[in-house]
């Protein structure tokens, strides 16, 4: 076993690929099944489960990564502080974000990073929030941006933006008279086709408890679909498919042109918490530090 087993092991279980694995780490997709099938060998197990669309580690793998990560980590750091210098060399670091925070917040923190640290790379990772959670949990980045928080005692989770929820629905003469004589009570969602997000969505977790405390069953609400792409769901809604609940941040540019009218939820609060997340069990490199401490002064949090 050596380090460049380890580290192609690392890249392939991050990518979900051997191709993409061999992209980032500059070789050649045989060298990299070569480094793989050598390390089965040696340990006698079997380390990812391959079908034709992805890989995905096995649970001997998953427990070897917990192993592998730091020790790619700490090799990283070595070379920081030991190879070309800090003001030469170019770190990475991997963020996983839910759609809302990538999509509508990640850009303005990544401009204000890129300004005070031009010589470091980022790469980014879209997937739901509970997936980020558990990415974070694995270890398998270095920080995360997420509407959800699950209860496990390995994460840290630091609030930085308060995200309101909206019904949307197309902008005609039934919503906009609906919205005039309910005066607050939008118990007439039930009687409509809903648009729901996906499984697993923050979004979708969240309204699902404001519709709850709003007095609405959501298992009565008419739901014709399930989307993940909320652009695809706002398409949906403006050609008249039916009504859904999204993001004030997501819904804006659609409300403010005319296209949706947006109405909020009786009862809400001041909104669900976006959540920067990392793991606390494992040592942050200098590149997540300086990322943390950048979203803090984007949206004005103490240091």
């Amino acid at each position: 076993m050596n380090l460049k087993q380890l580290e192609a092991f690392v890249q392939v279980a991050e990518e979900g690929s051997f191709s993409k694995a061999a992209k980032e780490l500059f070789l050649t997709q045989p060298t990299i099944s070569a480094h793989i099938a050598s390390l089965e060998k040696e340990l006698n197990v079997r380390l990812f489960i391959r079908n034709t669309k992805e890989v995905s580690l096995s649970e001997d793998g998953k427990e070897l990564y917990k192993y592998a990560k730091p020790m790619m980590d700490l090799e990283r750091k070595i070379e920081e502080r030991f190879g070309s210098g800090e003001d030469t060399a170019k770190h990475c670091i991997t963020i996983a974000a839910s759609t809302v925070p990538a999509q509508y917040l990640l850009p303005e923190i990544l401009k204000r990073y890129n300004e005070k640290y031009p010589k470091e790379q980022l790469k980014i990772v879209e997937m739901d929030s509970a997936q980020v959670v558990l990415r974070v949990i694995d270890h398998m980045v270095d920080v995360g941006l997420t509407g959800t928080t699950l209860e496990k005692k390995h994460c840290k989770y630091v609030p930085f933006y308060k995200d309101q929820l909206v019904v949307i629905t197309p902008n005609t003469e039934k919503y906009r008279r609906l919205g005039e004589e309910s005066a607050g009570d939008i118990s007439w969602i039930c009687k409509e086709s809903f648009i729901m997000r996906e499984e697993g969505s923050g979004t979708r977790k969240e309204a699902e408890k404001q519709f709850a405390r709003a007095g609405i069953d959501v298992g009565k609400l008419d739901v014709i679909a399930s989307i993940e792409n909320q652009e695809t769901i706002k398409k949906s809604v403006t050609q008249g498919l039916g009504i859904s609940v999204l993001s004030r941040l997501a819904s804006k540019e659609e409300v403010e042109e005319g296209h949706m009218l947006a109405f909020p939820i009786p009862g809400a609060d001041k909104g669900r918490d976006i959540n920067l997340v990392y793991n606390k069990n494992y040592q942050l490199t200098r590149s997540a530090e300086r990322f943390i401490r950048v979203v803090k002064e984007v949206y004005g949090l103490e240091q």
